[in-house]
């Protein structure tokens, strides 16, 4: 129940300018207390202490969500952490909420962002033996100061003194402001996941003093010292060195990503509270003494998320890319799904979000992450059906694009094909729906998708000089997706039992004329996108022509963020495995394997975010953690692993085996965790063929040398010579 609807909106009575304010209300209870319970929210993050304890294990709440529509609710059980005599205090950063977002550019819709005001509502219910109830809400008896949180936003970073201990209480003041949008929590938690010791401390040629982890993580460092009063701890935030071996940290832009902290006098220990960053080092600007290691641990942030896909394999690099895919999940999948954690930006980007959806769904329990971020876009659809660029929509100025706005029909599609619930498809169906007739209302050219902006083949490596767009063809791609969705919104009807019959003969009406309008492929995904959404005529002929594009542009991808997630599964689909295989392996650029052998930790931006000759692609769109091209996972699992299912037997309900074994590999193992139990497969090439063992929970269909059989739950040994 949520009776925090009974509490007032309260803020401060003036303004504090950087300075986050901390509210408090001072109570007492002396019956026998049976439950207590503290309901909470913010405008902008909070963190809440009773009697100097923090109260549950939450970072960064309330989370991220379509604030003018959607404000979600922690509840804590806080029972154990009352006495007779008790002090709440609730301090409130800006956050997502407050923060000039996006960074590298400015919109009315930012500024009226920027300047709404801190708000806090909470109501804290008491229990009693004697059954009586008591329950204090926010309202004028509570008063505010300001914290020792001197400044905190998202891009920026966070200062904190130490010396500050609040003592100037004030009145609050009510907040006329909408209760209607609250709703429990819905999404994952955020939470602390891991903790990474510092690895080395080293002087840069530069004469910078760098703490290194080893691993790029999300989150925060937390550091401990003793010190004198008002010693001042300084340190900014990098992902990577420059070929020199110096600190570098340009492409964050115009992100300060910095803490300070002034120190009182003593051992202490403290991080961050209320922002969160995207890094590998810090540089330390000011510390008291001589550093350590021990002085440092890097505190891995993100959604709480059950792990429940794992790959292994005989080739080192293989698994580091498998490791770097799994981490860069981890580093951007924190409330919303967003392109990268580090720069001025980090935004829940709908193309990338659709095209990694399936793998990060295979590696981790994302039902409920992806179900309360869709929530969010169909909240944030606007009258016309359109989808934004990213969701939150923090940019609501911008056009939608296709491949992004088709988030709307790709997203709850997959999360029903990964785990099998069909009301992911009913709270998104008018959202999909509206998205399919947007497109028709738009275009200049029925039945395709011409004369609108778009992204196109982004980051394609056959771009134009100058260009972020790949060489394929905008309204080729929009016309294809547009296919594509209207296609999903046929099949969810259906399962929904809705009449989609206009859809059908939409689709219908896509395909032939698409067809007539593009008789030929030109570029690599032009070919993989024609394949892979039934658009064309003779698919065998257009993947058999794909690989000898493939082949003569020397085995190399020239594809981008529309081509590169599907390229290796039509390739092996007919019959091109090992083709498939040989762009895997590929370890100089542009391939999976080439940001490996040059340190990488997560997944980049660009296959050549930093060139041979240690160069940097750019300074102003070249994030090391940006996990779209982990989308290669997907086909390890389904196509070269052999773990997948049919459309209409979704997660998992029954499995098709049929691995793509490759010799240069070794051996592959694949375990995934389905709703349905977890399939285990293994394959070892030998020399005189190769082994596989397969463990199944459900009736299983087997494809191995051309031929086909099923298999109940079990373990299994089969073999195939060369």
């Amino acid at each position: 129940m949520m009776k925090i609807k009974s509490s007032q909106w309260i803020t401060v009575s003036r303004d504090a300018g950087d300075i986050c304010p901390v509210f408090r209300r001072q109570f007492a209870a002396e019956k026998e207390m049976v439950k207590a319970e503290l309901q909470v929210t913010a405008l902008g993050v909070y963190f809440a202490q009773i009697n100097g304890q923090r109260v549950g294990c939450d970072v960064l709440a309330p989370g991220w969500t379509s604030y003018d529509h959607r404000l979600q609710v922690q509840t804590y059980d806080v029972l154990d952490m009352l006495d007779k005599e008790n002090d709440l205090r609730i301090t409130v950063g800006r956050g997502w909420f407050r923060s000039p977002m996006p960074g590298w550019m400015d919109s009315a819709d930012k500024q009226r962002r920027y300047a709404q005001p801190c708000g806090l509502i909470a109501s804290l219910t008491i229990s009693y033996a004697d059954g009586t109830e008591e329950t204090i809400c926010t309202d004028e008896t509570w008063q505010w100061a300001e914290s020792a949180v001197r400044f905190s936003e998202i891009y920026d970073g966070e200062t904190f003194d130490a010396r500050v201990n609040p003592s100037i209480w004030e009145a609050v003041k009510p907040l006329e402001w909408s209760k209607d949008i609250l709703i429990p929590q819905e999404g994952e938690r955020i939470l602390e996941t891991e903790r990474v010791s510092a690895r080395r401390i080293f002087r840069t040629p530069g004469g910078d003093t760098v703490v290194d982890f080893g691993q790029e993580v999300t989150g925060y460092v937390e550091f401990t010292l003793c010190a004198h009063e008002g010693d001042e701890v300084l340190f900014d935030h990098a992902e990577v060195q420059d070929r020199e071996g110096n600190w570098y940290n340009e492409n964050y832009r115009s992100a300060k990503a910095q803490v300070r902290y002034i120190c009182r006098d003593g051992q202490q220990t403290w991080h961050p509270q209320l922002t969160f960053f995207g890094f590998r080092y810090i540089r330390l600007l000011s510390w008291p003494g001589d550093a350590c290691t021990e002085n440092f641990t890097a505190i891995v942030v993100h959604s709480e998320m059950q792990r429940t896909g794992w790959l292994k394999s005989g080739n080192a690099e293989v698994n580091q890319l498998f490791s770097n895919i799994v981490w860069g999940q981890r580093g951007n999948f924190l409330d919303v799904p967003t392109d990268c954690p580090q720069r001025d930006e980090r935004l829940g980007w709908t193309g990338d979000a659709e095209v990694f959806i399936k793998t990060a769904s295979y590696l981790f329990d994302t039902e409920r992450f992806f179900k309360k971020w869709l929530h969010d876009m169909a909240a944030d659809q606007r009258a016309s059906g359109e989808i934004g660029q990213i969701i939150p929509d923090v940019m609501p100025e911008a056009d939608g694009s296709s491949a992004w706005g088709d988030a709307a029909t790709i997203c709850p599609w997959q999360v029903y094909q990964t785990y099998g619930d069909k009301k992911v498809l009913e709270d998104q169906f008018e959202c999909m729906r509206k998205w399919v007739d947007f497109i028709g209302s738009v275009t200049k050219t029925p039945n395709l998708w011409t004369d609108h902006f778009h992204f196109g083949d982004w980051l394609g490596l056959d771009a134009p000089s100058g260009s972020y767009k790949g060489s394929t063809r905008e309204e080729f791609i929009a016309s294809a997706y547009y296919a594509h969705s209207a296609e999903l919104v046929v099949k969810a009807g259906k399962l929904l039992g809705r009449d989609v019959s206009a859809y059908e003969k939409l689709h219908q009406d896509i395909v032939k004329t698409f067809r007539a309008a593009y008789p030929d492929y030109r570029t690599q995904t032009e070919h993989v996108l024609a394949v892979h959404f039934s658009l064309a005529e003779d698919p065998q002929k257009t993947a058999d022509a794909l690989a000898d594009m493939v082949r003569k542009d020397g085995v190399q991808l020239r594809t981008g963020f529309v081509g590169t997630p599907y390229i290796l599964h039509v390739l092996s689909a007919y019959g091109h495995a090992d083709l498939a295989w040989s762009l895997v392996l590929r370890r100089e650029y542009p391939g999976w394997l080439y940001p490996v052998t040059k340190g990488a930790t997560t997944i980049w931006e660009h296959w050549d975010g930093i060139h041979e000759d240690g160069t940097f692609w750019s300074r102003d769109m070249n994030s090391f953690n940006h996990y779209a091209y982990g989308a290669v996972a997907d086909w390890i699992f389904e196509q070269a692993a052999g773990i997948a299912h049919a459309e209409d037997k979704p997660a998992f309900e029954e499995v098709i085996y049929a691995p793509h074994p490759d010799e240069r590999l070794g051996w592959l193992q694949a375990k995934l965790n389905t709703r349905h139990g977890t399939v285990s497969a293994l394959w070892v090439c030998q020399e005189d063929g190769v082994r596989y063992e397969l463990e199944t929970p459900v009736h299983t269909r087997v494809c191995l040398n051309g031929e086909e059989h099923w298999v109940n739950p079990g373990k299994y040994t089969f073999w195939t010579t060369k």
